[in-house]
């Protein structure tokens, strides 16, 4: 299904430790196992900063209900540490990317708010594991 608008842009975590070096592929393969005909986000940010596509850009997601049919997902990979808890354990590099994506998003979309997975309503779970709002204000993406 295509998007017919775009109010949001979320940012999430994979929720995997910060030795953990995945990418679409894996995510991939995970979503498929929940019965999903794909990934779920539109993009991915791996531990080295490489931005890999997902699902295609016009593409409704399946990665924040119910905000599905009017955002875009960004998964960060990593967001816990080795007893499974929320951490901010991302990398400069992938911090970097997600900048530049943010701000080509804004671009493209620039109505849209940009928010973190928890700040989605019905949401409990702390993805991705900082506060997107207050990192966009510090980093002049608004």
């Amino acid at each position: 299904m295509i998007r017919q608008k775009t109010n949001y842009v979320v940012v999430h975590c994979s929720a995997t430790q910060a030795k953990s070096d995945i990418g679409v592929p894996e995510i991939t393969r995970w979503h498929k196992e929940r019965g999903w005909e794909t990934i779920g986000y539109h993009f991915v940010i791996r531990r080295n900063g490489v931005l890999e596509k997902g699902r295609a850009i016009e593409a409704v997601g399946a990665h924040a209900p119910p905000f599905n049919q009017v955002s875009v997902g960004i998964c960060l990979v990593g967001g816990i540490d080795v007893h499974g808890l929320p951490e901010n354990n991302f990398t400069d590099e992938q911090f970097s990317a997600l900048l530049e994506l943010l701000q080509s998003m804004k671009v493209r979309y620039p109505a849209a708010e940009i928010i973190g997975h928890r700040d989605v309503p019905g949401t409990h779970k702390d993805c991705p594991c900082f506060d997107v709002r207050q990192w966009c204000n510090e980093n002049g993406v608004t």
